[in-house]
């Protein structure tokens, strides 16, 4: 498999009971208070990541416009402003600033729901672009998201950030989807793995 352009993913646990109803609460029932709490456990599982750098730009993955204009707003993006948040209250150390807008989904793509793998990459190829990259040159970027499935979302905007001269991309989510060989574990048990490492989840107070 090819290497992704991100240097590793986290996901605070699996996207199945509790955390994948909350995950629908915020996404298709627009009860947005949801991703106070969810954002916070996103950066729960930050925090752990070893040698993180301090400075950050945070970019949500992007709606495309005719969507968030009909969802009214990007989950992504309400995720990412509340785990900023947590991590700044929690790390005096860190300088990280949200940067909604800076990634841009240029084409409508289709529910990634349902696609093989070699369909979702295919679906987001060419999908994301960087309007203003001097903004992002140089730049250690943390892509957020809500859920991670296949990766093919996170490989595409990583390969973009990166093109446009991100020093570094790192990876987290809610939720990621569990794959069929994994045996189900408690979620505060659970690790989140892909071919370029493998992050352990905190357990749950």
């Amino acid at each position: 498999m090819e290497q992704p352009a991100f240097v590793k993913a986290v996901a605070h646990g699996l996207y199945q009971g509790r955390l994948r109803e909350l995950i629908h609460l915020l996404k298709y029932e627009g009860m947005r208070p949801v991703a106070e709490r969810l954002g916070a456990l996103i950066a729960l599982q930050v925090m752990l990541l070893e040698n993180l750098p301090q400075q950050m730009t945070v970019v949500p993955v992007p709606l495309f416009a005719a969507k968030r204009r009909q969802r009214r707003f990007n989950q992504a993006e309400l995720l990412a402003h509340s785990a900023v948040r947590v991590l700044k209250q929690q790390r005096s150390d860190v300088h990280w600033t949200v940067a909604a807008g800076l990634l841009e989904r240029r084409r409508a793509t289709e529910s990634q729901a349902g696609l093989t793998p070699h369909q979702r990459r295919a679906n987001v190829r060419g999908a994301f672009f960087v309007a203003q990259p001097e903004k992002v040159k140089e730049k250690d970027v943390l892509l957020l998201d809500d859920i991670y499935t296949t990766g093919a979302t996170a490989r595409a905007c990583a390969q973009t950030l990166r093109r446009a001269g991100a020093r570094s991309v790192w990876v987290a989510t809610v939720a990621r989807a569990q794959r069929q060989e994994m045996v189900e574990v408690p979620m505060q048990q659970d690790v989140a793995f892909w071919s370029s490492g493998f992050v352990p989840a905190a357990r749950s107070a």
